[in-house]
Formats: C-alpha cells, sequence, structure tokens
C-alpha cells in the first residue's frame, strides 16, 4: 500500500520542521520545499510544482510579515504580504485541486493567524490577507465537498519560532497576559493537532480552528 503524501509550503519554517516528523512518524511521504525550492509567490512555480504531484493533504506555512502602521505601509511590503500569504495560498490550492477532484478525494489546511479576527495595531496587511484565507477556507470548502475535498484553516496562536524571534520581551509577555491559561501552544502540539484533524476527524470541513487560550 502506498503511503500517503504530505505536500507542506514554507518547509524551512518552524512550524513545517515540527509538522514533517510527527507526519513521517505516522508512515506519511512528506515532502516540504522551502523557498528556494518553491516561492509561493511565484505562480509558476507552483503550479509546476504541485501538478507534478499528487498529495492527499496540503498544509499551507509559507508566509512573511511586513508590520507597519497603514500610512507608512509602502505598496512594495503591502504587495509582498498579499502575495505570500494570500495570492500564494490560492495558487497552490488551485495547483492540487484538479489532482483531488480526480481521485475524488483530498483535504487542504491553511495557516491562518488570530490576526484575521483581533488584528492589532499596525498589521493592517497581514490581518487583511489572513483574513481573506479563512473567506477562502470556506468558499473552496463549499465548492469541493460534493467531491470528498476538504478544506480547514487553523490559527496555531503564538509560537516560538524564527518568526516570533524578533518579538520584544515587553509585547510576548502582553500576548502571553491574554491567555487564560498562562502558555503558549507549541509547533510540535499543532503538528499533533493537524495529524489528528487529516486522521481521525474525516467529516469535519470548512472549519477554522484556534489552537491558544484566548478567548475570541
Amino acid at each position: 500500500m502506498q503511503p500517503k503524501h504530505l505536500v507542506i509550503t514554507g518547509g524551512e519554517g518552524g512550524l513545517a520542521l515540527a509538522i514533517r516528523p510527527v507526519f513521517e512518524s505516522a508512515g506519511w511521504q512528506v515532502d516540504s520545499p522551502g523557498r528556494a525550492e518553491l516561492d509561493v509567490t511565484d505562480a509558476r512555480a507552483v503550479s509546476a510544482y504541485l501538478t507534478a504531484r499528487t498529495p492527499d493533504l496540503l498544509i499551507c506555512t509559507a508566509g512573511i510579515t511586513r508590520d507597519a502602521p497603514l500610512a507608512r505601509l509602502d505598496e512594495e511590503s503591502w504587495d509582498a504580504v498579499m502575495a505570500a500569504n494570500y495570492r500564494g495560498v490560492a495558487a497552490c490550492a488551485a495547483a492540487v485541486l484538479p489532482s483531488m477532484v480526480a481521485q475524488n478525494q483530498g483535504h487542504i489546511v491553511f495557516i491562518s493567524s488570530r490576526s484575521a479576527i483581533h488584528p492589532p495595531a499596525g498589521q493592517a496587511a497581514y490581518a487583511a490577507a489572513k483574513a481573506a484565507v479563512l473567506g477562502l477556507t470556506r468558499s473552496l470548502a463549499t465548492a469541493y465537498g460534493s467531491h470528498s475535498i476538504r478544506v480547514n484553516a487553523i490559527l496555531p496562536g503564538f509560537l516560538e519560532t524564527p518568526m516570533t524571534a524578533s518579538v520584544s520581551t515587553k509585547r510576548r509577555a502582553e500576548v502571553l497576559g491574554e491567555h487564560v491559561l498562562g502558555r503558549f501552544n507549541t509547533p510540535a502540539a499543532v503538528a499533533r493537532f493537524l495529524l489528528h484533524l487529516h486522521e481521525e476527524l474525516p467529516a469535519v470541513s470548512g472549519q477554522v480552528f484556534q489552537l491558544d487560550s484566548r478567548i475570541s
């Protein structure tokens, strides 16, 4: 029996690095290309890479931040954030959907952010892109449910990864104070949730899961 196939975009990121071993330990074949191998902002590269594969599960973790007040956010930064966090995500989904339709099964999981529903000051572009991902999640789940294709999104919470390494001690303490349990989630815990979502909850689609203890 052929192992199930997972593709993780943003393969060099802290979350992707945690996801890969969890799925490999469960017997999955995993491709986790970094930006040098798959730049999600390059639609042609995305199409070429993903149409050459037939993943059972696509997890989109690639993303960037360019935080600044809207009045000081230049067009280049705005476009870069939207390209990586929304257009690239949509391009990845578009590339795998034909093979999933042909197989009459598949699962796509988008990594969104709590900024999509509770945007902090200075994250206009990032929050807008991540909110768009939630709309995309529900739209695709509705459109492709008849083909047994599931589409879900997660809000992983504040994770100790290279992406959050530059967050100040003060801001980190403020965010931690928003958690009723007084602790952050971990990349490994998110990875285990993703495996559980795929393998143990086959009737779940179109949902957004917040994986921390902040009360929305």
